[in-house]
């Protein structure tokens, strides 16, 4: 059991070379996928990663394993990452979201040619496994999908996210097939300060939950929680004086 588990792992990091081009490392028992040089990796709560993939439609691939999400952008994002979240005014504030970069790596989630697997199920061992939330496209290069810098983008303007008339049609679930939506002509993913915006205030507001909880449960918290104006311009939840 243990070497035909071996040989699959081993499998596993062959076939993301050979499908995708994309550099492996770690071992046969732990096999990983490199950052920093296709991609790098928002690591962030998985509820807060699944709340983003909701909002936006076209993002790069995801993945998760336990309770963490794992968002890939452009490789080289992450050195952008703490000036966009002091442009973001989100520095100062504790945010439970970190970067995979050059010299990381990521666990190699199982591809999903290779079959469904009952990752989901909290409890399992299967459950400690990486798999991916939006897969990546074997025959295609991943770069184009990859949140980046634009210039000239303004924060939450043709970002990918789904439009009013859409969203009000759309399941409240992932999309998980990854694909490219042309009907409206925009064929980019959403732009990194767009989707670091959204990120942060998805984590922030998993701190505020669990701030709470911990309240309930007698604890105190003493660190202040406040929401950036650039992140509610992002999250669509300015004060009514502002949109009306």
């Amino acid at each position: 059991m243990g070497v035909t588990r071996t040989r699959e792992r081993a499998g596993l990091r062959e076939w993301y070379a050979s499908e995708l081009g994309w550099p492996t490392g770690g071992t046969d028992d732990a096999p990983g996928l490199l950052t920093g040089v296709r991609f790098d990796a928002l690591d962030v709560p998985l509820a807060a990663g699944l709340a983003v993939l909701r909002r936006f439609a076209r993002t790069g691939p995801a993945a998760a394993l336990g309770g963490r999400a794992l968002l890939l952008v452009a490789a080289g994002s992450g050195a952008e990452l703490p000036g966009l979240l002091d442009w973001l005014e989100w520095s100062g504030i504790p945010l439970d979201l970190a970067v995979r970069g050059a010299g990381d790596r990521i666990p190699a989630p199982r591809p999903a040619p290779w079959g469904p697997r009952a990752v989901r199920i909290a409890g399992t061992r299967a459950a400690r496994e990486a798999y991916w939330l939006r897969p990546p496209v074997p025959g295609h290069e991943v770069e184009p999908t990859l949140p980046s810098l634009r210039v000239g983008t303004s924060v939450g303007v043709g970002t990918g996210a789904k439009d009013d008339g859409e969203s009000k049609n759309v399941k409240n679930t992932v999309n998980t097939e990854n694909t490219v939506n042309t009907e409206n002509g925009d064929r980019r993913p959403v732009d990194l300060a767009s989707l670091v915006g959204a990120v942060a205030t998805e984590c922030h507001r998993a701190r505020l939950l669990t701030a709470a909880q911990a309240r309930w449960s007698g604890h105190r918290t003493g660190q202040a929680c406040a929401f950036s104006y650039a992140s509610r311009m992002v999250a669509g939840t300015r004060p009514r004086s502002l949109t009306s």
